[in-house]
Order: structure tokens, then sequence, then C-alpha cells
């Protein structure tokens, strides 16, 4: 990158590049601290629901106000396009904890936890995430678990010059996502469902060579069953992943604090009590 400041932050490195926009680690000289800062591509600012995707990230984020969720410092904008200042999250993703080696049960309680609270207040208000995975999960220096990218809730519908597009990730979306239809916040509890089962399988449910194939297994296969690769767990992590995952949104947990609940029953053993 040629330019050495954006605003008056001065870029330090690029940390990582997405569909939309560029994340660049940056400082505030005037505070001597870290941020992160996300620009929007030069080449998608020329589409109006491109540079609504940042605006809108920061309204609900500004909105929302949440100890679990990452806050937004700044937004401004660099010649013609707009940026949003962040906290810099010093300790990486859920997904390159994934990457790098199995997370820890009681480690997967809290961060759950943690992204249910930021769900159930964004969800209170009205707010669907619509893109609940790993790489938005992300965690702070001393290892806390915090919310990120907003950058496509409560949206209904986008489209660009092509027509209307799918919004979010294939891998993790509920069924009435992919198929367009009204959603509310159990459609997060499906993502949210999904990222537990990548936790505690190690891969995700479902797998395709296309994208179409990909979101049709959402919609048409049961979920896959989780002791058929990991023999080791207890059966009712099945039972778990399986309401969480409903095709039809009312078998769903309702919110994604009851998801948390269960699963941090379970991790601590109060669930087989409960049973008792």
């Amino acid at each position: 990158m040629s330019v050495t400041t954006i605003g008056r932050y001065e870029i330090e490195s690029e940390l990582t590049t997405g569909g939309m926009g560029v994340i660049i680690l940056a400082k505030d000289p005037y505070i001597q601290r870290q941020v992160a800062i996300k620009v929007l591509m030069y080449s998608r600012t020329l589409e109006d629901v491109y540079r609504e995707f940042f605006q809108n990230e920061a309204e609900i984020i500004a909105a929302l106000e949440h100890p679990c969720i990452v806050p937004i410092y700044d937004f401004g904008w660099h010649g013609q396009q707009p940026y949003i200042v962040m906290r810099y999250m010093a300790g990486g993703s859920l997904q390159d904890r994934i990457n790098t080696g199995e997370v820890k049960m009681t480690e997967m309680g809290r961060i759950l936890k943690r992204v249910s609270d930021a769900l159930d207040a964004a969800h209170a208000k009205g707010i669907i995430h619509r893109d609940i995975k790993p790489s938005n999960i992300l965690f702070d220096a001393s290892g806390e678990a915090f919310l990120s990218d907003f950058g496509i809730a409560t949206s209904k519908s986008f489209k660009d010059d092509e027509g209307e597009w799918l919004v979010g990730t294939p891998a993790y979306m509920s069924p009435e996502q992919v198929r367009g239809k009204q959603v509310d916040g159990r459609s997060d509890v499906y993502a949210l469902g999904v990222t537990l089962y990548r936790l505690l399988a190690g891969q995700l449910p479902f797998s395709a060579s296309s994208t179409t194939a990909l979101i049709n297994a959402h919609v048409e296969l049961p979920v896959p069953d989780i002791r058929a690769i990991k023999g080791n767990l207890p059966a009712v992590w099945q039972e778990v992943v399986a309401k969480a995952m409903a095709k039809d949104p009312k078998d769903r947990y309702a919110t994604a604090g009851e998801l948390a609940r269960d699963v941090n029953e379970v991790v601590s053993g109060k669930w087989f009590l409960r049973k008792l």
C-alpha cells in the first residue's frame, strides 16, 4: 500500500484482505494506540451497496455498544473510500485457533457464552448478524472473545449490477437465509450451531464442490452424526448441534443464550445431573 496514513492514523501493516475490503493495522498518533482499520476496496466504491455496508456496520455497532462486540472508534473517508476504525484484536480469530489446533471444551464454553451474549443483545434490538463464523469471532490480548463484522446485519436483500445476490458465508448459512426468506435471531443460532459442530468435529457438517450444492445441503440434508467423526464424544453433543441446526427455526433454540447454556452445562457436567 503506497499511502502511509489514513486520516490521522499511521499505517503499520496489512492484516488481511476480504471480499469487500482490507483490514490494516495502524497507530493513532494522538494517543499512541494501535487500531485496526477496515477500508473498502477502491474498486467497490462505485457501487452504493458496498458503501452502505460500511455505514451500516458503524451505525449498528455504535447503537449496540456491547462489551462482547468489537468496538468502533471512528468512521471516515479516505478520498472516495470509507473506513472504519476499530479496536485492534491482538489475539487473532477463532478460525486461527481452529487452524493451529483443537479448542479445549472449557474454552469453547466461554467463547460461546460471550458470543451468545452479544447476539442476544443484538437480537433484542432487531439486529440479525447474518454472518456468524469462526473468522468473525476475535480475541483481545487477554484471550476474551468478541463478535465482529456487522456489515451485512439487518439488510433484507442486496443487489449489484448483475441483480440480486446472496450475502453471508454459505458454509454457515441457515436454510431460510439461503432461500432468501425473512430471517430472525434463530438464523444466527443456526450459524452458531455450525460453528459448534466445527469446533467439536474438526470439520464442517456439510461440504460440496459448488456453492449451489452446499446451500442445498443446508436445506435438504440432515445434520451428520458428529459421533461418526469423533466417536469419543458423548451422544449429548449430537442432540445439542441437531437442535441448534434444525431445518425449521421453530425447532431450534429460541435464543443464542439457550444454546450457550446447554453447551456449558454439558462441559461442566450439569447437563447429566439435570437428566437424572
